[in-house]
């Protein structure tokens, strides 16, 4: 085998985003390359490396056991290239590295975590690291903490996995939602038996939990996202549960309705979730105590609003 020079730092990189996607297709996509690119790269790399690392054909796409130790080894290449960088920013009291954050999706309008201001605080003070940001489901995510693929993550999880630490953010409030099309959009008091006869959209991850929580016998229909639940609850077809902020700002343009929120709704809770010891990694850190900060914040305008609109009137 040749040895390895910066170019090849680059085809790995190439080579290893390809290994996660499991495809060339979705490599691509993930890429923003060509098909006939990406071949041309992974060529360049298995030439230098001295064999082949995967197969492709139509039997599909699968990694030689050469790729396999490859994509182990590259992996924990990059992971000890991104700790160099941030000890030598450490040292030079900088900011530097990769962040690599898992959220779950449908945040974005979450008023409470304000995710976005978080990264734009921090941002301003660590513009020299690479943030590298990935939507998941809360199984995914903790799966990827563990597995080193992420280092911070964000999203209501079970607490459980073992090495994590989970520090609370905000409880986000959820309502069982039906669209405008739906049976149940006009009824003024809605029996449960007509809640156990709607057809019902459950979070795929969170199955058994929505049933439970309406007493609901059965799913007919199941999501991944947010967006997803949102387009089912829009058809006029199914019941679910959102998040309120994004279906209440639906329900403000007449196309969706919560159900009897009092009895329905519920509240999650949102963790921030690291693996790594504090003072391993700086700019890693930094952004939690920027997320706690954001959301301590957040916790006291709600306290003083509820203050003010509970004192009586002078």
């Amino acid at each position: 085998m040749r040895r390895l020079d910066n170019i090849d730092l680059r085809l790995l990189r190439v080579f290893v985003a390809l290994a996660e996607a499991g495809s060339f297709a979705d490599a691509q996509v993930v890429l923003n390359l060509s098909q006939s690119t990406l071949s041309t790269h992974l060529a360049a790399l298995e030439r230098n490396m001295g064999g082949q690392l995967c197969e492709r054909g139509r039997s599909g796409f699968r990694l030689t056991p050469f790729g396999q130790s490859t994509y182990a080894a590259a992996k924990r290449l990059f992971e000890d290239i991104d700790a160099f960088q941030s000890r030598v920013g450490s040292d030079r009291q900088r900011l530097v590295g990769r962040l690599r954050v898992g959220i779950i999706d449908g945040v974005v309008t979450n008023p409470k975590l304000g995710l976005q201001t978080a990264f734009s605080r921090y941002m301003d003070y660590a513009s020299e690291v690479f943030v590298d940001l990935e939507l998941g489901t809360p199984l995914e995510l903790e799966q990827a903490l563990m597995d080193g693929r992420r280092d911070v993550i964000i999203g209501p999880f079970s607490q459980k996995a073992p090495g994590v630490a989970y520090a609370p953010l905000c409880r986000e409030p959820h309502a069982l939602y039906c669209g405008a099309g739906h049976p149940l959009f006009g009824v003024r008091d809605v029996r449960h038996a007509d809640i156990e006869a709607a057809l019902f959209s459950v979070r795929r991850y969170r199955h058994l939990d929505d049933l439970y929580r309406v007493n609901h016998p059965r799913a007919s229909g199941s999501i991944l996202h947010m967006e997803a639940q949102a387009m089912l609850i829009l058809s006029g077809r199914f019941i679910g549960y959102l998040p309120r902020h994004i279906g209440d700002d639906w329900a403000s343009r007449g196309q969706m309705k919560a159900i009897k929120a009092e009895s329905y709704g519920f509240e999650s809770q949102h963790f921030v979730a690291t693996r790594r010891l504090k003072g391993d990694a700086p700019h890693v850190d930094a952004f939690v105590e920027e997320l706690k900060r954001q959301s301590a914040e957040t916790s006291a305008l709600e306290k003083r609003a509820g203050r003010q609109a509970s004192a009586p009137a002078a």
